[in-house]
């Protein structure tokens, strides 16, 4: 569960970047990983508008293939953005790869003139309209209730002060509350693309247990047929489904579902157990600034064995096909509540004859 893959940016890339940045003439890299180095494959020069310029960058995507693109931004031209483009289609080694080689490439060729970047899946999420959605996306304010701003208000004030609340956390084991698990960009990025769209797409993340971090294992289209052969079975996972479905007022959920398999490691199932709630608080929040199409389903989903990750658990785990009287047990099935019975008078002792 390493957090990069250790390949690192070739002299010729570096170069090349380095003069784009000075001279502002290039709009497009296409980099791609090739003998265990980054390095550029083509580049397009700038012709007219970020916009403009978008549309002829859909020729030099392969299906198949995953590669990532540096794009200059018009306002201002010494900002880029990063694109991470890794097809649906892509073989599963290409995916893992290029997920963890991101941040190296950003990282080598000097993070601070990154101030955006994009998860692209298909050629559709690099449309001039797809990015304008991004946009507004990433624009969008908080939609926070007046109770939720003026809780908001007041963290931030005392975060200033140096004195920020924790409330009854304060008073937990820190292993994956609201302390001790950070974020890598990737995995913030993809939760908040997560329901940028009306479809179903999961997101995986996993913790590197040396740097107590999430990181991203993938970010696909998945339909719920699909969804429990997408799911690592050998080792724990966070899986957050936007899914797609008639049942929910919405048009749809996010839902959240701990794996943990039974032949995982004890330590790991500790560490996963341990961060489920304060991951799931934090994605609730990603989503809430994005802006998602889908909420965040309230009850939280557990399975031991992926394989069981159908339609029907979903529905009875969210109790979208049980009526008002029912309860899911622990293994997502659900049951009737009991009828109460009514109070019966005890006997008195007997009478002495």
């Amino acid at each position: 569960m390493a957090t990069t893959s250790g390949i690192g940016v070739s002299p010729e890339l570096t170069k090349a970047f380095s003069d784009a940045v000075e001279t502002k003439n290039v709009r497009f890299f296409k980099v791609i990983i090739q003998d265990e180095s980054l390095v550029h494959v083509d580049f397009l020069p700038v012709t007219d508008s970020f916009n403009e310029d978008l549309v002829q960058l859909q020729e030099y995507l392969e299906d198949r293939e995953p590669c990532y693109i540096l794009a200059r931004l018009d306002d201002p031209p010494s900002e880029w953005l990063a694109i991470s483009y890794v097809p649906n289609f892509a073989n599963v080694r290409d995916k893992t790869l290029y997920a963890s080689t991101r941040s190296s490439l950003t990282k080598s060729l000097g993070s601070t003139v990154f101030t955006d970047s994009l998860f692209a899946i298909s050629k559709e999420d690099l449309t001039p309209e797809a990015y304008e959605a991004h946009k507004r996306h990433k624009a969008a304010p908080k939609p926070l209730s007046a109770q939720e701003q003026e809780m908001a208000n007041i963290k931030a004030a005392e975060r200033e002060a140096g004195n920020s609340y924790e409330g009854s956390n304060a008073r937990k084991n820190h292993i994956g509350q609201r302390v001790g698990l950070s974020w890598s960009s990737e995995a913030e990025d993809a939760v908040k693309a997560l329901g940028s769209r009306n479809d179903s797409r999961i997101v995986i993340l996993k913790i590197e247990p040396s740097t107590e971090s999430l990181e991203l294992d993938s970010f696909v289209d998945v339909t719920v047929d699909n969804l429990s052969s997408s799911i690592p079975s050998d080792q724990p996972s966070y899986v957050f489904y936007a899914w797609a479905n008639p049942y929910s007022q919405a048009g749809g959920d996010v839902v959240f579902i701990y794996s943990c398999p039974t032949t995982s490691p004890v330590r790991y199932r500790m560490l996963y157990s341990s961060a489920a709630v304060s991951t799931y608080l934090a994605v609730k929040e990603f989503l809430m600034e994005s802006g998602s199409a889908f909420p965040l389903a309230t009850k939280r989903l557990e399975t031991s064995d992926p394989a069981e990750l159908d339609e029907s658990f979903l529905k009875a785990g969210l109790n979208h096909d049980g009526p008002a009287d029912t309860i899911v047990n622990n293994n997502g099935a659900r049951e009737d509540y009991p009828a109460k019975p009514s109070f019966a008078k005890p006997k008195g002792p007997a009478r002495r004859r």
